[in-house]
């Protein structure tokens, strides 16, 4: 049901605030798709572990994150005209941090100085998935499965939501900030992990393209009394019930959509809805976040996590050559992104920190892969290249990362009873920069934050009479050392 179906109810202020509140849960990427339901008998594993964490906040490096720029810097080479491009290996020189033994890339002097709380992993090794995609090592990454499925493989977050309920029954159990369709090249590709997949609609994420228009998502449209607005929203409920797709759909299907719609108006009359509104937060605070998009995305995060959210993911969003997408001027892409991130970042977790909520919130910072100058792919299983870098460097645009690199990228974890000032794995110091040192792969990876948040890794749901694990067949394997255990 698209809302041209009842033009009556096809205001767009309307849809927004009561079908696009409902977490895009006509989109139907878990719902109305015959492949992949979800049988009647949908359960949790039957063991318990316990958790470490509460909540879990993703901030995402969409596009490709340049491990050697960011997080793991090797030896700096400053640019000249002329240069030789084998040469290059970290246009950016390397800082101190909190922590004696480890340095980051300039650029990210915030971060530096929060890095005693958190956990730096330099061993993230991405899959190996034939001619490398943004959107199957995204949709591989946020499902832990590698495309094409037969099933619709739920979100990360998903799983968190379906393993542990809302925190606060008001708010959703899995929100995403900062991503946005409209205008997208790959919207469909994004949309097809960015869902609740096998586990329905009520799983789906509730989404906040903008965070500077979220509080528009959780009220009414100017001039529309609550009273109206509820008498549209009755309205709309009965339409879904008596479109055809409805009247198709599985009873736990149809159970799972109704609670999705009622779950997103049930928020905008609680007390939590206020969460959305960055207007109430003091001005100065909000001025540190003020960096970017991503940046007041952290800014909501961090107010949705003091009312109780469960999982929330904030991205610099996705888009083809956006952001750290980089294929071109690598360099002094990086420098204006790296002022985008920075102080949200370490904002974020002092705030949680000095709140009292860090040691229950876990802050993990991913990208789908890292990048090189020269390397696509990685150095056993090379792919074919997709942009050029010549031999020699004559423009500036030529001087930084932008070949996608699956050897090696790095993960940055905060509170959510991971160690303090830790450093885990390592990758070689000169090209090709691959994972020499305790490997951990996106299963794996996926395994330790499920263990955290208290949820096994062989966690399923009974998908056409077989298990459909949270992790690949239930075989992944928690890191004791990152969970400081």
């Amino acid at each position: 049901m698209s809302h041209d179906s009842f033009p009556p109810l096809s205001r767009r202020d309307f849809l927004a605030r009561s079908a696009g509140v409902a977490a895009g849960v006509m989109s139907g990427a878990g719902l109305f798709n015959p492949i992949g339901r979800p049988s009647a008998t949908v359960r949790a594993d039957d063991e318990r572990t316990p958790a470490s964490a509460d909540t879990l906040i993703v901030l995402w490096m969409a596009g490709g994150m340049a491990h050697t720029e960011t997080f793991d810097p090797k030896r700096y080479v400053p640019f000249e005209k002329g240069m030789k491009a084998e040469e290059v290996l970290c246009t950016f020189p390397s800082i101190p941090t909190a922590v004696d033994e480890i340095r980051i890339s300039q650029g990210l002097e915030q971060v530096a100085s929060v890095m005693d709380r958190g956990t730096l992993i330099r061993s993230h090794v991405l899959g190996d998935l034939g001619h490398i995609l943004h959107s199957r090592h995204q949709y591989h990454w946020h499902t832990g499965y590698e495309p094409p499925l037969s099933v619709a493989a739920p979100h990360l977050g998903a799983w968190v939501a379906h393993a542990r309920g809302p925190n606060n029954p008001a708010l959703p159990a899995f929100i995403d900030i900062g991503q946005s369709y409209e205008g997208n090249g790959e919207a469909e590709e994004l949309k097809a992990f960015q869902t609740g997949g096998c586990l329905g609609s009520e799983f789906n994420p509730f989404r906040v393209p903008d965070p500077r228009e979220a509080i528009n998502i959780v009220r009414p449209p100017a001039g529309m009394s609550r009273a109206r607005f509820r008498q549209r929203f009755d309205t709309y409920r009965k339409l879904v019930q008596q479109s055809p797709q409805y009247a198709d759909a599985a009873d736990e299907q149809k159970e799972s959509l109704l609670k999705a719609i009622d779950g997103a108006h049930r928020l905008m009359d609680s007390p939590a809805a206020k969460a959305f509104d960055l207007a109430l937060e003091p001005q100065e605070s909000y001025e540190t976040y003020n960096t970017s998009k991503f940046g007041l995305g952290c800014l909501l995060a961090r107010r949705l996590v003091e009312e109780g959210a469960r999982f929330i993911e904030v991205t610099t969003e996705y888009g083809p050559f956006l952001q750290w997408d980089t294929h071109d001027n690598g360099h002094t892409r990086l420098a204006k992104l790296k002022q985008e991130i920075d102080a949200p970042i370490a904002q974020l977790v002092r705030d949680l920190e000095q709140r009292g909520l860090l040691d229950r919130t876990l802050i993990v910072l991913a990208s789908e892969f890292s990048r090189d100058c020269l390397v696509e792919g990685k150095p056993d299983k090379p792919v074919r290249g997709q942009v050029k870098q010549p031999d020699v460097i004559e423009e500036l645009k030529y001087y930084g990362m932008h070949r996608h690199f699956t050897g090696a990228s790095s993960v940055l974890m905060f509170g959510g009873g991971t160690p303090r000032g830790m450093l885990y794995g390592a990758s070689a110091p000169e090209r090709p920069c691959t994972t020499i040192a305790n490997p951990i792969n996106v299963m794996d990876l996926h395994a330790t934050l499920y263990r955290a948040m208290g949820i096994p890794e062989n966690h399923h749901v009974v998908v056409e009479e077989r298990p459909f694990y949270a992790t690949k067949d239930g075989h992944g394997t928690p890191r004791a050392e990152l969970l400081g255990t």
